[in-house]
């Protein structure tokens, strides 16, 4: 799958797995208001997209309701919040993430929301995951797969978990490729948003590992093939925002 990109220049015997753990444990404080902040708010109308995709899947698949839905690498639970913001109501959604940090600040904000009986949240491993097959009627990640430790892995695991017909839905960054957006974009990630995130999260090793971690995805046709690969048809690609970031589509 191409060179290993960790967050921190590690020992051997720790796996990439526990260094993104510890990553965000140490910038879950700081990661929402970050997160925004970078992508100048756009991460959300990203993240609307992809939550009307499901809608629509939904709708047409499960349209009585009680659908059961799994967000992996939740992190402080924002996709899963929005999707019941946005009208996904009658439905019980799992978030799943490494990072106990990350899952306490999501826990509060539904807890401040009321919505405790819609979302639930749980310390898991997209390579492990603790569900029985046939479980879920869709999942979502939102900008985590490519902190999988085993990619492959992950989306068979996950493609385990769903129902037959179930829907995976993958929103990640990838890389602009025209005048101006691509010179823009790369100066941007390297340069701006480490120095940014060091000033706000004090972790320089974090805001390093991101760009580094986007530049080395196997993005577009070539993650759609690795969807393929792993069981899942009728895979698509939608280029968000002039390439900044996709959203991958596949079915069981």
């Amino acid at each position: 799958m191409g060179t290993r990109i960790t967050p921190y220049t590690a020992p051997d015997e720790e796996s990439k797995k526990e260094q993104v753990a510890r990553m965000f444990d140490n910038i879950a404080h700081s990661y929402d208001f970050l997160n925004h902040l970078f992508s100048f708010g756009i991460d959300v109308l990203w993240r609307k997209k992809s939550i009307r995709i499901l809608k629509r899947h939904l709708s047409a698949h499960k349209p009585n309701g009680n659908a059961k839905i799994m967000d992996m690498a939740t992190g402080t639970a924002d996709l899963a919040i929005e999707a019941v913001r946005m009208g996904l109501t009658n439905v019980h959604i799992t978030g799943v993430d490494i990072s106990p940090g990350m899952l306490d600040v999501g826990r509060q904000k539904i807890r401040k929301r009321g919505w405790t009986e819609k979302i639930e949240l749980m310390e898991g491993d997209s390579a492990n995951l603790p569900f029985q097959t046939d479980t879920f009627d869709a999942y979502t990640v939102a900008f985590g797969v490519r902190n999988f430790e085993h990619l492959a892995k992950g989306l068979t695991e996950m493609h385990r978990t769903l129902k037959p017909g179930g829907l995976g839905i993958v929103l990640e960054f990838s890389k602009p490729r025209h005048f101006p957006m691509k010179q823009l974009f790369a100066f941007y990630f390297r340069f701006i948003m480490p120095t940014i995130g060091k000033l706000v999260s004090k972790d320089a090793a974090a805001y390093s590992y991101l760009p580094e971690s986007v530049q080395a995805f196997p993005e577009g046709s070539e993650f759609l093939k690795i969807m393929e690969s792993c069981g899942y048809r009728d895979c698509k690609c939608i280029a968000l925002t002039g390439g900044i970031a996709s959203i991958y589509t596949g079915v069981k």
